[in-house]
């Protein structure tokens, strides 16, 4: 993954105004008027354009943070907005959108369990508990499960803590969460078991091919 910060050398913490400013000084020093023969300075010209071009959007710079903290490269935004139970649900949201555009073999596992905890820390559970609002939290219950498809069941164990706490009192929603850490489990166990069972049954393959050939 590309660090755009890195590219127009600036701080992730950067403002608006030191972006574009960064911008504009590499932007003059390669841009291919002052370098008419030189690859390199076209392809760093290319490399800044298509930087700025998602820093300078705070919707796209608040998405490639996410995209960024996810692959283990830094850590994650501090977002300003007040915390709300819709703010939450947006967040959950935002998640999910990264997810789906994301390679997983990129993707830092611990910092996805990490990004999911901050999401479910106590303080934004306690806001969740005082608007007792039981659509919104299945909302964010679902969207934290769906977001947790790509983790290991090794880090799921903190997460479904989490949200049986949410979940208090939403029966419905508390078999959900019991019901898919099984499924998981389970699907880990099979895929355990996956290796063993290839294995054995290419061992009675190569045996029956043994004893059908001595038998004819």
């Amino acid at each position: 993954m590309k660090d755009y910060y890195k590219i127009l050398g600036v701080k992730p913490s950067a403002t608006q105004q030191e972006i574009k400013k960064a911008y504009r000084a590499l932007a003059f020093k390669y841009h291919p008027d002052k370098n008419p023969e030189s690859s390199l300075a076209e392809a760093a010209f290319k490399e800044i354009q298509e930087a700025y071009a998602t820093l300078s959007v705070q919707q796209k710079r608040e998405k490639y943070d996410d995209e960024r903290w996810l692959s283990g490269m830094g850590s994650k935004t501090q977002y300003k907005e007040a915390i709300t139970p819709q703010w939450l649900i947006s967040i959950c949201k935002q998640l999910n959108e990264s997810l789906a555009v994301m390679d997983t073999h990129r993707m830092s596992q611990g910092a996805l369990q990490a990004y999911i905890l901050l999401i479910l820390t106590d303080a934004h559970i306690g806001i969740l508990q005082q608007h007792n609002d039981l659509s919104t939290n299945r909302i964010i219950i679902n969207e934290i499960l769906k977001a947790t498809v790509k983790l290991e069941v090794s880090y799921l164990t903190d997460i479904t803590h989490r949200l049986l706490i949410l979940a208090k009192d939403d029966n419905d929603m508390m078999l959900a969460i019991y019901s898919y850490g099984e499924e998981r489990a389970k699907e880990n166990r099979n895929e355990r078991l996956r290796p063993y069972i290839i294995l054995l049954i290419t061992l009675l393959l190569c045996l029956f091919m043994y004893l059908f050939g001595n038998w004819k």
